[in-house]
């Protein structure tokens, strides 16, 4: 995840002051900012941040976390509590618990964390968004109306809205499938407790989608889940989800591997295929600029996901 957080960051014409990583071998920084100071110690690294920060004229603006899921919690806090402003990745944090820790800091630091929600700035995913909105205010629209109609018309007009909010509730299928080779189960990602599983890992992203675009959830039904995937159905305010997330090479559907294409994404609303796969990737440097505007994500747009997923795993 780095190397789009650093173009993000030179790409909004910003400049990255120091980095920490404990492998050395992050040579990729030399192609944006090469005068950053690099740190394999977390504790000269946090130290580092100290000083910097005691200087007016060398004072940091923000702290990037795009650590293993499990660390960044404490990376987090080492930002606030450095009067910084953090960019972190998803997930945010694991558990609800630990972003109502994050949320009182917050609070108490003044200042903000925000998450990278890319899913959100996607070209095709946000004209979804307008359409879906634009139905529920014709809906509502239409419910007024006939809502004061004369006395008399009450059971018809009951019976009429009824109609109209079956018509509106969507049918939606997801699937996401994405391989990994034998070393993801050896690393922190193949972990449970260190990297939230499979609906968190790789799913978090989605889920977010899913109720940005739909609704809170009102119920969730488990179908199966293992270490390489897991399906199940989501009852959202405004729809009906069936989805399907595996890193199992095993399911990428025939036309996608002849295509030689490494994974596959697919959201069919209603009916319609909204396709998403390409620009997937290249959405970091807007994230960063609606930070930088002042629209970023926080804490309180990543919590219905992470409390989602959280249940989905216990």
């Amino acid at each position: 995840m780095a190397p789009r957080h650093l173009k993000a960051i030179q790409q909004t014409g910003n400049d990255l002051v120091a980095a920490y990583d404990p492998h050395d071998s992050v040579g990729i920084i030399d192609s944006y900012f090469p005068e950053a100071d690099f740190f394999t110690n977390f504790e000269r690294f946090e130290r580092h941040i100290f000083k910097q920060n005691t200087n007016d004229e060398t004072r940091l603006d923000y702290i990037t976390v795009c650590s293993p899921n499990y660390l960044h919690d404490t990376h987090i806090r080492l930002g606030l509590q450095n009067d910084c402003d953090v960019i972190c990745e998803k997930p945010i944090v694991l558990t609800s618990k630990h972003l109502d820790y994050l949320e009182t800091l917050e609070n108490e630091m003044g200042n903000r964390v925000y998450t990278v929600m890319q899913l959100r700035y996607h070209p095709a995913l946000m004209e979804l968004k307008s359409k879906l909105s634009n139905a529920s205010v014709s809906t509502d629209t239409q419910s007024s109306i006939n809502s004061n109609k004369h006395a008399s018309m009450h059971s018809n007009i009951q019976s009429n809205k009824q109609e109209t909010h079956a018509r509106t509730r969507h049918k939606v299928e997801l699937k996401y499938i994405t391989p990994r080779g034998k070393w993801y189960h050896t690393s922190w990602k193949g972990d449970v407790e260190k990297s939230g599983g499979i609906c968190t890992n790789i799913g978090i992203h989605l889920f977010d989608l899913l109720l940005w675009l739909y609704g809170d959830v009102q119920s969730f039904e488990i179908k199966h889940s293992d270490e390489n995937k897991a399906a199940g159905r989501l009852i959202l305010k405004e729809a009906d989800v069936e989805w399907f997330l595996s890193i199992d090479k095993n399911d990428l559907p025939e036309e996608t591997v002849l295509n030689k294409k490494i994974s596959y994404r697919s959201l069919i609303s209603d009916g319609e295929q909204i396709e998403f796969s390409d620009g997937f990737t290249d959405l970091h440097t807007k994230v960063y600029q609606e930070i930088l505007d002042g629209r970023g994500l926080g804490i309180k747009d990543a919590r219905p996901s992470i409390e989602l997923v959280e249940k989905l795993r216990m």
